[in-house]
């Protein structure tokens, strides 16, 4: 009988902080500059250059710390991590080993077996280092430092994860909470969100850790549940065999979908920590953290809640509508407009949702107003437009944001409810399908939604349901 094995995940999660400069002098953050440009002495590692500590980092910290229910370090420290890499300008990385900002925290998941808290060990202030850019025409590699000095924070989960699902549900529920924090936007695509991976398998049963790797190279979610399927198998294939297990960092091909060894995984001696001698400790008061609790946003978990009982949504729109802060905020400012939450609800969960898929986009990528679709909700609920005009209305607002009051007066899409004319079009209908009108008075009703479906294609979608339907059967005898 084959051995079952137990796999053991823990994460680092790497978060790029939105402030406008970076987190050691005055030079900006903003992500895709001509490269070097966003540079200056501190952040290019000149000597005698000396390093400022951006204030708001601190507090973003501190809001991130009290959201996953840290204990937070009122006395901490930076470190200096010593090693030699090309895009690592001062041969040393600014970060804290000793006394880390935040401390004990945990989120809980959702998993099949029910809610799982996972232990955050720590969470730690860092500087971002730069970019090699490999030319492979010139056969040559570029540094790019406009990414140093970058604002991180490192959030360290302790080792309680043990699948990819629980891996994937532990970083939606960090990613949105920092999201709604507005601490960072998390895009995984452009690196203001990076997990590495940490590893290991056991045999079930086992309370002994097994020799763990580090995973790196993950931009997406999709990504770091094959990378985590592969190592899985990949460590267990080697116990197996006899073989022993090497603790490294590996490298994670996305497109061959397997990992190749980078290098020998380092430990904490190997980087010859000390503490900075050029930044004083950060004294964090009660008040100054009182203030940042009292600042703290409502998060997802109570927006579901409040969700459903103020507008009596049901929890799966509650859900869906709250998986994207974006949504979330248009939603709202659609609702205190029109005050029709269920109809704001329908409308970007059915036509929003639909139109995202085909466009294969996110909706933090929506742009239009929530002006435009209260507009649109009132236009529809008052009778102006019936629903399927809508429905075209609201494509045009998602693409380009059109004002669908002007819209609609211009393209002449106003409901028609002259009578003379419906019956006159209603009438030429009849009149000219004998058979379907056949087929109605035999029973089928497929038959009246074939007429139905004519005099709307007719009037080109601007006549009112209600009113066709009535015409139609009264014609109809």
């Amino acid at each position: 009988m084959s051995k079952q094995y137990e796999t053991v995940i823990g994460l680092e999660v790497h978060v790029e902080l939105a402030t406008n400069t970076k987190i050691f002098c005055a030079c900006s953050t903003e992500f895709g500059g001509a490269p070097n440009t966003h540079t200056c002495p501190v952040c290019s590692g000149m000597p005698g250059s000396l390093p400022v500590l951006n204030k708001q980092v601190v507090e973003y910290a501190l809001a991130v710390g009290l959201a996953v229910n840290c204990q937070i370090n009122q006395y901490c420290k930076f470190d200096r991590k010593n090693y030699f890499y090309p895009d690592n300008p001062q041969n040393y990385q600014i970060s804290q080993l000793y006394l880390p900002i935040c401390h004990d925290g945990c989120v809980e998941i959702d998993t099949p077996a029910g809610k799982k808290k996972i232990g955050i060990h720590e969470i730690h202030m860092e500087e971002d280092a730069g970019k090699l850019i490999h030319d492979e025409w010139e056969d040559c590699s570029l540094v790019d430092f406009n990414r140093s000095g970058v604002p991180l924070i490192e959030i360290v989960s302790e080792p309680d994860m043990r699948s990819g699902d629980e891996v994937i549900a532990y970083l939606e529920k960090l990613r949105l909470i920092i999201q709604y924090l507005g601490a960072s936007d998390c895009k995984l695509q452009e690196g203001s969100m990076r997990a590495d991976v940490n590893l290991s398998v056991r045999e079930a049963g086992s309370s002994e850790l097994g020799t763990r790797t580090e995973m790196k190279n993950l931009n997406s979610f999709k990504a770091i549940a094959r990378a985590i399927e592969g190592e899985r198998k990949r460590q267990i294939e080697l116990l197996e065999e006899g073989k022993p297990v090497v603790q490294e960092t590996r490298r994670w091909d996305d497109n061959k979908e397997s990992s190749y060894a980078m290098r020998s995984k380092e430990d904490a001696r190997d980087y010859r920590y000390f503490p900075d001698p050029d930044l004083p400790p950060v004294a964090i008061s009660d008040e100054w953290i009182r203030s940042i609790r009292a600042r703290q946003p409502e998060l997802r978990t109570e927006k579901m809640a409040r969700y459903q009982e103020e507008f009596k949504l049901s929890e799966y729109d509650a859900d869906i509508i709250t998986g994207s802060k974006h949504m979330a905020d248009i939603f709202e400012a659609v609702t205190v407009i029109c005050g029709k939450p269920k109809e704001a609800a329908n409308w970007l969960m059915v036509e929003a949702m639909r139109l995202l898929k085909e466009h294969d986009t996110d909706p933090e990528k929506m742009t239009f107003s929530a002006e435009n679709l209260a507009k649109l909700i009132l236009l529809v609920d008052n009778g102006t437009i019936n629903r399927t005009v809508g429905k075209e209305v609201f494509e045009k607002i998602f693409s380009e944001n059109i004002d669908p009051e002007q819209y609609v007066e211009e393209k002449g899409l106003r409901v028609v409810n002259d009578e003379e004319e419906l019956h006159r079009v209603i009438e030429g209908i009849v009149s000219a399908n004998p058979q379907s009108v056949e087929d109605y008075h035999s029973g089928k009703e497929k038959a009246f939604g074939f007429l139905v479906g004519q005099t709307m294609r007719s009037m080109k979608g601007k006549a009112d349901p209600g009113a066709v339907n009535r015409i139609l059967k009264e014609l109809l005898g």
